[in-house]
């Protein structure tokens, strides 16, 4: 790939707002990527994997992800697709908030489905631990909504 080839990518990468762009083509790789956010400072890393001579790209170490709550409790999951709300209004008290001693029949949320507003009752008793979905957000038919124990 020639230098004004890449000066453009670099030009691309600063007016989109783009954090990192990797290009594979015709066996060779050029991997662009900002650090801070002065486009003179690109890394540009070049590299080809055809031929028995081939100089790849140096590999680079990929952080790896931060560490994943885990609860032991039951799943509510969502019925339906729809929209998540956790009050019954926008200015009202969330029907549950976390700590919550949970009854079996008790409204936790509503999932709008529709233009028709779901209640979502506790099948289980228990104390609520988890909330997983934001108010207001879409939901997907049986993704987890909340945890209780």
């Amino acid at each position: 790939m020639n230098t004004s080839k890449i000066l453009e990518l670099v030009k691309i990468v600063e007016e989109h707002d783009i954090e990192e762009i990797e290009i594979t083509r015709l066996g060779q790789k050029i991997r662009i990527s900002k650090s801070g956010g002065n486009a003179s400072h690109f890394p540009v890393q070049f590299g080809a994997s055809v031929g028995p001579k081939a100089v790849a790209a140096p590999e680079t170490k990929i952080p790896e992800p931060p560490a994943v709550e885990t609860f032991s409790g039951t799943e509510v999951k969502s019925p339906m697709v729809g929209t998540f709300y956790r009050a019954p209004a926008p200015d009202a008290e969330p029907f549950v908030k976390i700590g919550d001693q949970i009854s079996i029949g008790q409204t936790l949320c509503i999932v709008e489905a529709m233009k028709v507003m779901n209640e979502i009752e506790a099948e289980i008793a228990g104390t609520l631990v988890k909330i997983l979905v934001e108010n207001g957000e879409p939901v997907e038919y049986d993704q987890p909504l909340f945890i209780i124990e």
